[in-house]
């Protein structure tokens, strides 16, 4: 049977299902938001125990980092973004998550092909496009 293009994407609309895009937009806020309250709650405690402002920055970092890594390889990340969704996203968890994960799934094939080069193949485009935009912008800085 032979349909067109317009017939076929009238049939996948119609079984398509419905994202419930309120109850995303709130669960992607609130996991997001409560990364974030994590984040400020570890740096107030690295501020408590008398490191200066910097430097517990630097310490919440490498907290988060660490953490996300740690349920990205128990599978607890995957199934934290399954609720939270983009929340899930926030910067320096879900980059550490970007990179942690490819380096699980492919361990299996080697140290060097396996994980290394596969480690940043969702990684990879944001560090060059996050270079390449610094770049431009500093020189469009440097000119005005």
């Amino acid at each position: 049977m032979e349909i067109s293009k317009q017939e076929y994407q009238k049939y996948v609309q119609a079984r398509a299902k419905s994202s419930p895009i309120v109850k995303n937009c709130v669960l992607a806020f609130l996991f997001g938001g409560g990364i974030c309250v994590l984040g400020q709650a570890v740096m107030d405690g690295w501020t408590a125990l008398g490191l200066e402002k910097t430097d517990a920055g630097t310490a919440t970092s490498i907290c988060l980092v660490f953490l996300s890594v740690l349920l990205t390889g128990l599978n607890l990340y995957n199934k934290l973004g399954r609720w939270g969704g983009a929340g899930t996203l926030v910067p320096i968890t879900g980059f550490a998550n970007a990179v942690a994960s490819p380096a699980i799934d492919f361990k299996s094939e080697g140290l060097i092909t396996g994980m290394a080069a596969k480690m940043f193949t969702v990684a990879g485009p944001v560090i060059v496009f996050g270079v390449a935009a610094s770049v431009v912008y500093g020189v469009i800085l440097m000119l005005l």
